[in-house]
């Protein structure tokens, strides 16, 4: 299976993670299995200096994995930034849907999350929607949009419309298709 990737856009302090953090558990309680991506333009260091997999890396391990009862981690080198799908298909196995928050130039479905009160225009005009593959604005006040909109607290509703859009959800709660 590979799972549905949406990526969830908007400008800087739009709220993109904070509406994640809203949709996610709303996904769950559909009976998705959902997991996420944060896209970092930069490079990132989750290691830090004297820790034993800071350690194991220096030494030339080109990955290491952490692992607890509760957990794992791994930190990989890589020749090229994975695509969303390289990383879907690698990383998250057995899950419905990966919301990636950012990816903006990507080919998956797009939720702009946009407030007025932030940013004059969103980042998705209506000349670039269906190019960009926005599916929904997640907003504030009104946008000139052709897509549906909802607003910043509709997380239930957003669900709702990306599991039957994408997962063949019916309004039951039941499944339309095989798992």
């Amino acid at each position: 299976m590979h799972p549905q990737i949406i990526c969830v856009v908007g400008k800087k302090q739009s709220g993109k993670t904070t509406f994640i953090e809203k949709l996610l558990p709303e996904l769950k309680a559909l009976g998705i299995a959902v997991g996420a991506i944060k896209h970092d333009a930069h490079s990132f260091e989750m290691d830090h200096e004297g820790k034993d997999s800071w350690r194991l890396k220096q030494a030339g391990a080109e990955t290491v994995v952490i692992s607890s009862p509760d957990r794992v981690a791994m930190i990989k080198s890589v020749d090229h930034e994975n695509t969303l799908s390289e990383l879907a298909e690698s990383l998250f196995i057995g899950k419905h849907m990966v919301l990636a928050e950012g990816y903006f130039n990507s080919d998956s479905p797009k939720i702009e999350i946009y407030r007025g009160d932030v940013h004059q225009n969103p980042l998705c005009t209506r000349q670039n929607q269906e190019d960009k593959k926005l599916i929904a604005m997640v907003c504030d006040r009104g946008v000139d949009a052709d897509v549906p909109r909802f607003g910043l607290d509709d997380a239930k509703d957003v669900a709702g419309f990306l599991a039957r859009k994408y997962l063949g959800w019916v309004h039951s709660g039941m499944w339309s298709s095989e798992e």
